[in-house]
């Protein structure tokens, strides 16, 4: 079949708009990888008879799938485009949760997550972010922002629906019917992404009308190729450090909220709605994020969901009550939805246009590694002190190793904007 490309007309066009609500839909299908794990962790630990830590095993495994299938399924929608990458993805969804859900060892479902559902998952991940970016140029922000929201409404949708096919007919069942579903409706959606994005759609550009706002004057005033004083390849390096870092943090209540209440005696349906809730939540941090960031761009942004986020956590130790719970699963979706989208804005905001597509792929790679290493983690911490109060403290630390990265990048766009208007002054 020859994929042809759209006319620069496109942009921006109706199609361009029902595209978008075609790649939330996929992405929401196909993001269900990386929550269904977290919601039968406890029943992997009973079916194979391992520890909290071991059965926190295959969510790392499946991140680490996700993050580098992220990488390859990008390049893969570079050279064959986004309409065979769904379809790929989509064969490697529905096949690992099948074999996921017949694995016999704790080791065969591991495999089956990391190696077909993780990277079944990323096909609509990364690459629908980078295709919906090309179909718009005005609206890109609020677009991108509605893309990346499948992944957080995935969140909200997908555990309480597989807890409760999980309690009527079985974890395995249950695994097996997901693969169906993702396979079928993935495949149906993928036919309107046919098209390839107009070939001379343009590089991300913000604050074009208007007198621009002091964080455009800081990433204009910084070189491309000394972003931020810094070799691209060491900014580089600094996002994936503050990526790794937060998402430790935000690992710690995703993945062991549901277990975490069934150690309190709330039990794993009351997790799972927290679950839902949180990453609900999440949906319109995330969309409102995208506003937040056209006013104070990409590093502020960061640093307040970095701060918010960390009272969250904060406010996890304190509280234990049903009620309390909720509350501060709802607070902690409100206050970290923003945080990854926003890496994706500084790559655009300080890196060459030429280069942002495999370096907003291997940033966000590296927020991914961050919730696998949080979330294993967080099961290891368990196994060791027998509850969860230190896996919060250890989440609060490195959430403010993030905090202390986005403060330093910030003062050094302050002091790169000084020294280039005190220059132009002169």
């Amino acid at each position: 079949m020859t994929i042809r490309h759209a006319s620069p007309d496109a942009i921006e066009s109706p199609y361009a708009w029902a595209r978008l609500v075609v790649s939330l839909l996929i992405m929401t299908i196909g993001s269900s990888g990386m929550y269904t794990i977290t919601v039968v962790l406890p029943q992997i630990e009973n079916e194979f008879s391992v520890s909290r830590g071991d059965a926190s095993l295959p969510y790392m495994l499946t991140m680490i799938g996700f993050g580098l299938g992220s990488v390859l399924m990008g390049r893969f929608a570079d050279m064959f485009g986004i309409f065979r990458t769904i379809i790929f993805g989509a064969v490697c969804l529905g096949g690992g949760y099948w074999m996921a859900g017949a694995a016999q060892s704790l080791l065969a479902f591991s495999l089956a997550q990391a190696l077909l559902i993780g990277l079944g998952a990323a096909g609509s991940f990364t690459p629908l972010v980078a295709d919906t970016s090309q179909w718009f140029y005005r609206h890109r922000g609020i677009a991108v922002a509605i893309c990346m929201s499948g992944n957080y409404l995935a969140g909200t949708l997908w555990p309480p629906v597989v807890q409760h096919f999980i309690d009527s007919a079985g974890w395995r069942l249950t695994y097996q019917g997901t693969g169906l579903f993702c396979l079928v409706s993935m495949l149906a959606l993928s036919w309107m992404c046919r098209l390839r994005p107009p070939v001379s759609s343009t590089g991300l550009k913000t604050h074009s009308d208007g007198p621009m706002r002091r964080f455009a004057r800081e990433a204009a005033s910084s070189n491309p190729a000394r972003p931020l004083g810094f070799s691209p390849a060491a900014l580089q390096t600094l996002l994936c450090i503050a990526g790794v870092a937060c998402c430790v943090a935000m690992a710690m209540p995703q993945v062991h909220i549901v277990a975490y209440c069934m150690d309190l005696g709330f039990g794993a349906a009351r997790g799972a709605e927290m679950l839902s809730l949180m990453l609900g939540l999440g949906i319109i941090s995330r969309l409102g994020s995208g506003w937040i960031s056209d006013h104070i761009g990409g590093l502020r942004t960061l640093l307040l969901g970095s701060a918010l986020q960390g009272i969250a956590l904060c406010m996890f130790l304190a509280g234990n009550g049903l009620v309390s719970l909720y509350v501060i699963s709802g607070m902690f979706g409100l206050f970290q939805g923003g945080i990854v989208p926003a890496y994706a804005l500084v790559v655009r905001e300080y890196f060459s246009p030429r280069e942002a597509g495999a370096r907003v792929g291997v940033v966000l790679m590296a927020t991914l590694f961050g919730m696998a290493l949080g979330g294993w983690m967080s099961g290891v911490i368990y196994d060791a002190s027998g509850s969860y109060k230190a896996a919060f403290i250890n989440g609060i630390g490195w959430n403010l190793l993030n905090a202390s990265i986005m403060m330093m990048l910030i003062y050094r766009a302050r002091r790169g904007l000084q020294r280039t208007e005190g220059l132009a002054q002169a």
